[in-house]
């Protein structure tokens, strides 16, 4: 998948970076960012950089054997689509932002997050966070803790509010 190049952004314009997957928690980040430093008619001070990551094929499926090899076109078709359908909603949701760029990058997201942020020097990268308990995460990872302690900027977690049953 094409990724756009990445540039400086205009001298007094910092750079955030959101990352975003298919998840109601990574967009409430994405809005919630948008929210508090893109208000609409004021300046704005950062350029923002919208990440999402597209695992392999191969990783996403994990088999190796026969009939592998005639799964794995299908699977790839699939992460496309659902890369730019996650990067057409993102687009939709900026629509405020009079600076802003859309990455769809191949690779495990804490990765593609990590090095999002070298790339375009951010001072900021916002994730959203899924709530995971601590064996969950332990046996997932937890691409917003991972980005907690090895991005090179100040990480804002973002959680969305639980909904109370009644």
């Amino acid at each position: 998948m094409a990724e756009e190049a990445a540039s400086a952004p205009p001298p007094g314009k910092m750079t955030m970076v959101a990352g975003v997957d298919d998840s109601d928690h990574s967009f409430y980040a994405l809005q919630w960012a948008l929210q508090h430093f893109f208000p609409p008619g004021q300046p704005q001070q950062y350029r923002l950089v919208v990440v999402t990551a597209k695992p392999s094929a191969a990783s996403a499926i994990g088999l190796a054997g026969p009939g592998a090899a005639d799964v794995l076109p299908y699977v790839e078709a699939d992460l496309k689509k659902t890369a730019l359908r996650v990067i057409d909603k993102a687009k939709g949701l900026c629509a405020q932002v009079s600076d802003a760029v859309f990455e769809a990058v191949e690779g495990d997201a804490r990765d593609v997050l990590c090095e999002a942020v070298e790339r375009h020097h951010a001072e900021m990268l916002v994730v959203g966070s899924h709530g995971y308990g601590a064996i969950k995460r332990a046996v997932l990872g937890s691409v917003s803790d991972y980005c907690a302690h090895h991005a090179h900027c100040t990480v804002m977690i973002v959680k969305k509010p639980k909904q109370h049953k009644h």
